[in-house]
């Protein structure tokens, strides 16, 4: 992968997980954006301690990058309990989960990241656990194996996900709250950027800020990962200072431009657009064009580039928008499929 796919992915790897987390927020009251999700997971949590009880365990669905962990480590502070963090693929087998289990201390928050891709053992594990906080650890093989009960402290399950329809339902039934994380709009990213800004001990005027929100695909960890590199060309190239002008020439560096679009993104339009006179075109076909895996183009760059209006998908492939052909500069055949007013036979295949 490029570092300039690197730069717009919103996954995260290695040291930046360091960088994110003395950027994040550690209340309800500073987290920016999902307006909604917060004011209900605030009703959530205010009961739950009113109470004195745990709350109802929590689904989180979206997109990378949009806050899911971030929102469960608030949770586990809000409550003013510990929280432990483990993710789906580490889960291979019911004892793994059970080791876990067994070792929660009262009302502790369990996240589980990517909890689409447990194990089934470890996910009817899971069940027993989430109602009736029992565990049953099943010893021997065969005919002579038993299950011993094992009682769990009651706890908080937090489950993140990218991919909220692989749930299986038993268990998305078993979660009293659901929130789904939208993608911020660039007002929204602006106050991230601004607050991330004063913690990185930079000055950030509201145009360079907006700049920044407009390219970065909707996503808070985008945005905080281009600010820095920002600043890494203004100090270098600029004598520290950041501008609008300053702003668009680094991210412009970057190749990312004013869409948010990055190198891969262009590659797929263009040879959309000039190879193929927009489509439609098989997916395969168009991953050799670019020269890319046919599940890079699909998972890595379709997304985003679906959302903005710039590709469909099709039966019969991938089509261009006539707003794909505006913003590569190309003036668009007559039959171009309009962004505003799709076609119902070319859109979206169920």
């Amino acid at each position: 992968m490029s570092r300039e796919r690197d730069l717009v992915s919103p996954d995260a790897e290695g040291d930046e997980r360091a960088i994110e987390a003395a950027l994040r927020p550690k209340r309800l009251s500073e987290f920016i954006g999902q307006t909604r999700v917060r004011e209900q997971l605030s009703l959530v949590l205010e009961s739950a301690l009113r109470r004195g009880r745990p709350p109802d365990h929590v689904l989180m669905s979206g997109s990378p990058g949009l806050g899911k962990t971030t929102l469960a480590m608030i949770i586990a502070t809000e409550l003013g309990v510990p929280l432990r963090l483990t993710s789906g693929p580490a889960l291979e087998r019911a004892g793994d989960l059970a080791a876990i289990l067994s070792t929660l201390t009262e009302g502790e928050v369990l996240l589980i990241d990517e909890i689409h891709r447990m194990s089934r053992p470890a996910e009817e594990m899971l069940y027993l656990a989430m109602e009736d906080f029992r565990v049953d650890v099943v010893v021997g093989k065969g005919p002579g194996a038993t299950a011993i009960p094992l009682e769990v402290a009651p706890f908080t399950l937090v489950g993140a996900t990218t991919r909220a329809g692989l749930l299986p339902a038993p268990l998305r039934d078993r979660f009293g709250f659901v929130a789904h994380m939208d993608f911020y709009d660039p007002a929204e990213l602006e106050q991230v950027l601004h607050r991330s800004a004063r913690l990185l001990g930079v000055k950030l005027p509201d145009d360079a800020a907006h700049e920044i929100a407009r390219r970065s695909r909707g996503t808070p960890r985008i945005a905080n990962r281009l600010l820095r590199r920002v600043r890494d060309f203004a100090e270098v190239r600029a004598g520290g200072t950041i501008t609008k002008e300053i702003a668009s020439a680094a991210l412009n560096l970057y190749e990312v431009d004013a869409e948010g679009l990055d190198r891969l993104d262009r590659a797929v339009l263009e040879a959309l657009l000039v190879k193929f006179g927009g489509g439609p075109v098989g997916l395969s076909t168009l991953a050799v064009a670019v020269g890319e895996e046919p599940e890079t183009v699909e998972v890595v760059a379709e997304p985003f580039l679906v959302r903005q209006g710039l590709l469909v998908r099709t039966p019969r492939g991938r089509v261009a928008t006539a707003a794909a052909w505006a913003h590569m500069g190309l003036t668009p055949p007559p039959d171009a499929l309009g962004a505003a007013s799709p076609s119902p036979t070319l859109f979206d295949e169920p």
